[in-house]
């Protein structure tokens, strides 16, 4: 019988291996994102302190729910970066979470670079 694989598990096989090299300190932090069926976050952390220095998600007020789930994303990397800027936070590590770089997640991260974070 043939079974088809768990994304979610070869995402989080992904996930753990890029985390093994890559990590965020106080003077480049990491980039995070989730991607849930229905809304995408993103945080910036700081790992060796263990603190998150800035976050957003699609569950703020100042992203707009009736936009599709890419305007959302783009919505959420700006604000991410914009809340970065304002932590003082301008070059980070980009951390996708396992999740292959297109869409949202691209979006995302295309959104943070025009507001102003490098990666």
């Amino acid at each position: 019988m043939i079974t088809k694989p768990d994304k979610n598990k070869t995402r989080q096989r992904r996930h753990k291996r890029v985390r093994g090299k890559i990590s965020g300190t106080a003077e480049r932090p990491r980039l995070s994102i989730f991607r849930s069926n229905k809304n995408i976050y993103a945080q910036v952390i700081d790992d060796v302190a263990g603190v998150t220095l800035a976050s957003a998600s699609t569950l703020d007020k100042d992203v707009k729910e009736d936009a599709t789930k890419v305007e959302q994303a783009k919505q959420v990397g700006a604000l991410v970066a914009k809340r970065a800027t304002e932590a003082k936070i301008e070059t980070v590590v980009f951390d996708r979470g396992g999740y292959l770089y297109q869409g949202r997640i691209q979006e995302l991260a295309d959104a943070a670079r025009e507001n102003g974070l490098q990666f």
